[in-house]
């Protein structure tokens, strides 16, 4: 690929978000040369369903247990040691092209205002500072740079930064233009996190300033509030990293906790072995992690996959990697919590039509918790 081979427009683009920083030329090779795809995704070590210890359940709402989390959470939070991470990336793609983060959702508020309606609840009862740090993509920084501007306060300041930046291909492994003959730029998944958090400075000042512990939801999982219990389990716990996970329920797709070669991690649905019963484990993953600071700060070998895509009717390829591979590095541990009631954490909304399916719940958890 020459330099003649994009235009001054798009070029411009991809130096704004770090497109120098996507071993691009190396993955388009491999896939050239077939070192990349469906077959190469699947994991080749011993793969078994989590021991009994590996998953420990968020204690019940009420209990001494529960109580003596919260506790220890707040403490953290009014030593200035938590931030909240919220993921508001991608494409705005399944909402007609308008970015996501300002989709109105509930009683005229938009997700992000939700999201931080709850951190900014959390705060004022802790009393304490919690900085938030707002994920974007190319596709969505400057709205969503714009909203955080206008909603930040005192409490709960608010920084955008921005995910990296890639194009996408055909499965031959030439440039894939779009049916208007433009190249086709994509977000490469959120396993950009601990990259785009280090290129922006934010991890390096959020440790200098007595940062310890980040709680990283996505902007479209309203339930995914900050807890200061989460943040407790996940100090008891004493790892690096605290992934929550829900239990299954028909239809449910996507990554899973396993052990592979005895290291518990989480492995992506599409990266299990074909033989392999993935009804064997009975949670999966919500993508809300809680991390910590220091063992994020490093440069992590997570593995690039090719993506099959349809774009415009035409095939095409584009490449990705996903934040939940650093459980296969860090230490970590598993949470079991609820997806119904006044304690739920996962209703993710990626349609409009999951709105009304998921709002009685969300609305239930919300308001238990005093941010509705």
């Amino acid at each position: 690929m020459g330099s003649h081979d994009i235009d001054a427009q798009t070029a411009e683009l991809l130096q704004r978000y770090g497109f120098d920083d996507i071993p691009f030329e190396s993955l388009r090779k491999r896939l050239i040369d077939g070192q990349v795809g469906a077959d190469q995704n699947r994991i080749t070590g011993a793969v078994e369903p989590p021991d009994e210890g590996d998953l420990r359940a968020l204690p019940p709402l009420g209990g001494d247990f529960r109580r003596a989390l919260t506790e220890r959470g707040e403490a953290a939070m009014q030593r200035g040691e938590v931030a909240a991470v919220i993921l508001a990336g991608g494409m705005a793609t399944r909402f007609g092209g308008v970015v996501k983060a300002a989709v109105e959702v509930l009683d005229g508020q938009s997700f992000l205002e939700l999201k931080l309606r709850d951190i900014a609840s959390v705060a004022e009862r802790a009393d304490a500072r919690i900085p938030v740090y707002l994920m974007t993509s190319f596709a969505t920084h400057d709205a969503v740079a714009e909203m955080a501007k206008r909603l930040e306060t005192d409490r709960v300041p608010i920084t955008a930064f921005p995910q990296f930046i890639s194009l996408r291909v055909t499965p031959e492994g030439e440039l894939f233009r779009d049916g208007a003959g433009a190249l086709s730029a994509h977000a490469p998944g959120h396993g950009d996190l601990t990259f785009a958090l280090r290129r922006s400075g934010i991890l390096e000042s959020f440790r200098a300033a007595g940062g310890r512990t980040l709680l990283m939801s996505n902007v479209d999982n309203l339930t995914a509030t900050l807890d200061p219990a989460v943040i407790g389990a996940h100090l008891e716990a004493g790892v690096a990293l605290t992934a929550e996970m829900a239990p299954k329920e028909p239809g449910d797709k996507g990554g899973a906790p396993a052990r592979v070669d005895g290291k518990a991690q989480i492995v992506e649905a599409f990266r299990f072995p074909e033989d392999f019963d993935q009804e064997r484990i009975p949670v999966f993953n919500t993508n809300t992690f809680v991390l910590d600071a220091e063992a994020i700060d490093a440069e992590f070998p997570l593995t690039w996959f090719a993506v099959n895509k349809t774009v415009d009717g035409k095939p095409a390829v584009q490449f990705e990697r996903l934040v939940g591979e650093l459980t296969a590095f860090v230490d970590c541990a598993f949470l079991r919590v609820e997806r119904h009631g006044p304690d739920a954490r996962f209703q993710p909304i990626k349609t409009p039509d999951d709105m009304g399916k998921e709002r009685p719940d969300i609305v239930a958890a919300l308001k238990a918790r005093g941010s509705l």
